[in-house]
């Protein structure tokens, strides 16, 4: 009997500790859905003038939908991006003068690769999008190529320093007028990570696993001592 004594208590502790991670996993899943929901309602809000948004704050404002009327002035940074299905291409963010004299950032959309060097002059735009402060970068994230122009991030704080603009972005939702063959790509929730539900599975898929063992090693045991 003693002999089962401390393989048992290590299969019972080891079974709900992973059962413990799981039920974790399944409270942090509730806990972003949601956060998920939240961010979806904010994005879909009704939108208000951007002008109404003197001093925007990032943990204040963010995804907050506005409304805007100006021009582009033909600066632009290109930051390398890929759409599914069709493949490499740029995301272009123009600098653009509202009908109020403010300079901001604003994410018009993706370009294909072979759009890259087609000319996007000045063009007059009434925008509908969201306020944006991307998390694209990481620590492996290269900085500009000086030789290109070509951009690997949406980084706000330093394109507005490089452009000269606020460091304020505004993704394009909607906009009336030329689209100078960008595509929109709205801000959404699809790329915040949500894995919970497969993390939680898989502590509960180890915890099984631990169970089998635990019941094996004890029946060995057990044979043994027939």
């Amino acid at each position: 009997m003693r002999r089962i004594v401390f393989p048992l208590i290590l299969g019972l502790g080891g079974i709900a500790i992973l059962m413990s991670l799981g039920l974790w996993q399944l409270r942090r899943l509730e806990w972003k859905e949601t956060m998920l929901a939240e961010i979806a309602a904010r994005i879909d809000a009704a939108p208000v003038a951007l002008a109404d948004v003197a001093a925007p704050d990032r943990d204040r404002d963010v995804y907050l939908p506005v409304t805007l009327t100006g021009h582009t002035t033909g600066q632009e940074a290109l930051v390398l991006s890929g759409q599914k299905n069709v493949g490499a291409g740029y995301e272009v963010i123009a600098v653009f003068e509202t009908n109020g004299g403010r300079r901001i950032l604003l994410d018009r959309g993706f370009i294909r690769e072979e759009a890259r060097a087609t000319p996007r002059p000045p063009v007059d735009l009434n925008v509908t999008g969201n306020l944006h402060w991307p998390q694209d970068a990481d620590a492996y994230t290269p900085p500009p190529d000086p030789a290109t122009g070509l951009w690997f991030a949406r980084d706000v704080a330093a394109m507005s320093a490089t452009l000269g603009t606020e460091p304020l972005m505004v993704v394009i939702r909607t906009a009336e007028g030329a689209a100078q063959g960008i595509e929109p790509r709205p801000v959404d929730t699809s790329g915040i990570v949500n894995d919970h539900l497969e993390y939680a599975i898989t502590w509960f898929s180890l915890a099984g696993v631990w169970a089998g063992m635990t019941l094996y090693l004890l029946w060995r045991i057990r044979r043994r001592t027939i």
